[in-house]
């Protein structure tokens, strides 16, 4: 499905009506494409397609690719790898970045470097982004649109513009020729001349690499402009809304931007940031889409009619999924695990995601988890990260369960939450169990009594997990988690402080080891 039925944008109102209902017919043609579609026989077709065409690279010769037939083929020749191997093994190979990439995982050179933090040395990660994997991302982000119009074929987010909020970076030229830089900074390099029309900000002013420069001048510029869907990481998009709301002089965003229709979220859970969101937008009209994006790839999008994440089967990216009962303290333990796929995974379970894309990662541990509603339609809901989990004390919290806890304390005191972090802090007395310590920032006043927030937080979780609740058990292992205030701004800051101002950076919401909660509160404790 392409754009180029988009290009007599220029302006009327009524080319914008006749463009949007063009779209709506397009979106609800897609959606049914989709329902009628078998996921995992598309599934084995695009992996057929990606082996194919990668089978004289040099990764596709050192795993056989010209004899490979079956799914079954394809697991036993190819191991699990993270991305440290990749690069090692592939794209540095000898020290040889970028030249060592060619042809490496994929046919040709790779134009783009997506630049990605999450590395276990936390060393920068450069995430290979081809042509073919633009063309995949463009696709998936029509699927988006096509489901939340089929669901709301009267909200007409082409008569104004989409805000895409994406990190503040430039390009940083290789040697090769290709580009290093923000994901969102490609795809905004990448609109297309059809579509750039209905899209804020320019390319000039979405590559602005200083974040409080760029974000007063979006602030100041968008004011005026005809804003109907906002797309971004939830905590940033608050303080874009801060900042917005500061420069038209109103108090809700709907005052400023009366077309939004849609806020699309993703990067992090939203659970805690809705009522929060719900406050600042001023109107219940405004929908919520949420989104599952990665650096490597798009892997799901919300379906309205279950307000689940459906797993988009067919644009050339090829999933698997790794039971759990595989990892140790965030770490698989061996690369050859059990790998289920869209045509027989089992409903219920968690599992961790593997990636084979058309950029050339081929059964890529992502480092996220997810747990399936449905297999038809693939429907699912993000549960964490593999390394993102809390058992310091043996409870075996997943980000999710602590997402839950949160939103229960934050309505039932009710407050609303800007951001938050937790960890654990160690015993120095072993007559004294050690306990959680949450960091929250908080919109507005924080509750009265933060020994409550405390108690539901701890209620909540003894009720979602069951190994939590037996460590609470009389003090004996764990004591009730203590909430402290983290300061208006404060964890921006911090962030800034680390390098990690912008779009699309997020504040870590878990650390087991206990380091960097404590790097948090001490830096809080100073200079919050």
């Amino acid at each position: 499905m392409g754009t180029r039925w988009l290009a007599p944008i220029a302006g009327s109102k009524l080319v914008r009506r006749i463009a949007d209902a063009a779209f709506v017919r397009a979106a609800q043609h897609r959606v049914r494409q989709l329902d009628a579609l078998d996921a995992g026989k598309a599934q084995e077709a695009v992996l057929r397609k990606l082996v194919r065409y990668a089978r004289d690279t040099r990764f596709g010769k050192d795993h056989d690719f010209r004899f490979l037939r079956t799914v079954a083929d394809y697991q036993e020749r190819v191991p699990v790898r993270e991305y440290e191997q990749f690069w090692a093994e592939y794209w540095n190979k000898d020290g040889r970045y970028p030249e060592a990439s060619f042809n490496a995982t994929w046919p040709g050179r790779t134009p783009y470097f997506a630049l990605s933090s999450g590395t276990t040395s936390g060393a920068t990660k450069y995430i290979p982004v081809t042509a073919a994997m633009v063309k995949s991302n463009r696709k998936a982000a029509f699927t988006t649109m096509a489901f939340f119009r089929d669901a709301y074929p009267h909200a007409d987010t082409f008569a104004g513009k989409f805000f895409f909020l994406g990190g503040s970076t430039v390009f940083r030229p290789q040697s090769d020729g290709s580009f290093a830089g923000d994901l969102s900074g490609i795809a905004a390099k990448e609109v297309t001349d059809a579509v750039r029309p209905y899209v804020f900000p320019s390319l000039e002013l979405s590559l602005l690499s200083n974040w409080e420069e760029k974000l007063a001048k979006l602030s100041e510029i968008s004011i005026h402009e005809p804003i109907t869907a906002v797309s971004g990481v939830p905590s940033w998009m608050l303080k874009l809304f801060d900042s917005v709301l500061k420069a038209a002089g109103k108090t809700k965003l709907i005052d400023v931007w009366p077309q939004l229709k849609v806020i699309i979220h993703g990067g992090t859970k939203f659970d805690s940031f809705k009522n929060t969101f719900r406050e600042v937008i001023g109107s219940d009209e405004v929908k919520f889409c949420e989104v599952y994006p990665a650096s490597e790839a798009f892997i799901a999008t919300e379906d309205f009619r279950s307000n689940l994440l459906r797993v988009v089967p067919d644009h050339d990216v090829f999933f698997e999924f790794v039971p759990m009962e595989y990892f140790e303290n965030g770490k698989l333990k061996t690369d050859r695990p059990t790998r289920h796929t869209l045509a027989n995974l089992e409903v219920g379970a968690v599992y961790a995601v593997l990636i084979t894309s058309c950029s050339g990662i081929w059964s890529y541990l992502l480092g996220d988890t997810v747990r399936f509603e449905s297999r038809n339609p693939p429907l699912l809901r993000f549960t964490g990260r593999t390394k993102n989990f809390l058992s310091a004390f043996g409870e075996h919290l997943i980000e999710e369960e602590v997402e839950k806890a949160v939103a229960k304390a934050a309505g039932e005191c009710g407050v609303l939450t800007e951001d938050h972090h937790v960890g654990p802090v160690f015993p120095t007395d072993t007559k004294h169990p050690g306990h959680h310590l949450y960091l929250i920032e908080f919109r507005g006043q924080p509750p009265a009594d933060l020994g409550r927030f405390a108690e539901i937080i701890d209620r909540e979780l003894c009720r979602l997990n069951e190994d939590y609740d037996a460590h609470r058990l009389k003090d004996l292992t764990m004591r009730k988690p203590v909430v402290r205030v983290v300061p208006p701004g404060g964890f921006g800051r911090w962030m800034a402080s680390r390098g990690k101002a912008g779009g699309q950076n997020k504040v870590p919401r878990m650390d087991n080891t206990g380091l960097m909660t404590a790097d948090i509160a001490q830096w809080m404790a100073e200079r919050g």
